[in-house]
């Protein structure tokens, strides 16, 4: 099949599906291998990075989609919901972060770790889909167990959790308080000696 034809056969079939098509998906329907089908989605993500595109290829785990460009968002929200734009509290980020770097977590665990009850945080999270149940810990009671999902890695802009940036280390000093050893300084640093 000529490469062109393979390009936009790719991107019909990106536009037209309207979210996530899985890498295997592309392979099958073109009749090409994954290094094939990887190098036009290449080509495909390089001719959406121009600046006078407003749509952008992004990469979900195995998975890919033509999303529009953040910058674009506040034109195009209105046209597609008039609700109130969704924005998550800090107890909802805080709780999405400690599923995100904890895959298969209960609520317990969540509320151990923040130190306060999370039951409406996790519910919220979960209307907005950015979590879902993984299964049940094979523990008294079998608590549900949470993972972030793909709509999360979208929101965030990344591909998949290896992605996310490191946490920083800690240590407990002699009053058992806990002491963070490498957190980045804000503002200019100044020598001391001078």
């Amino acid at each position: 099949m000529e490469y062109k034809k393979s390009q936009a056969i790719i991107e019909a079939m990106l536009f037209a599906n309207g979210k996530e098509v899985n890498i295997k998906n592309l392979m099958s329907a073109l009749e090409m291998n994954e290094d094939e089908v990887k190098a036009i989605l290449e080509l495909l993500r390089q001719k959406y990075s121009a600046e006078d595109s407003g749509i952008e290829l992004i990469a979900v785990k195995d998975s890919y989609q033509l999303v529009t460009k953040k910058e674009y968002y506040e034109y195009i929200y209105p046209l597609l919901d008039n609700r109130i734009k969704p924005s998550l509290s800090n107890a909802a980020l805080e709780t999405l972060s400690i599923i995100a770097y904890n895959p298969n977590i209960t609520r317990s665990q969540i509320e151990t770790i923040r130190g306060v009850n999370s039951d409406g945080t996790v519910y919220k999270l979960l209307e907005f889909e950015l979590i879902e149940a993984t299964g049940k810990l094979d523990a008294p009671g079998k608590p549900t167990m949470y993972q972030v999902t793909d709509n999360f890695l979208k929101m965030f802009g990344i591909s998949n959790l290896e992605e996310l940036p490191e946490l920083p280390r800690y240590k407990l000093d002699e009053n058992e308080q806990i002491v963070i050893d490498d957190l980045p300084m804000e503002g200019p640093q100044t020598d001391e000696t001078e």
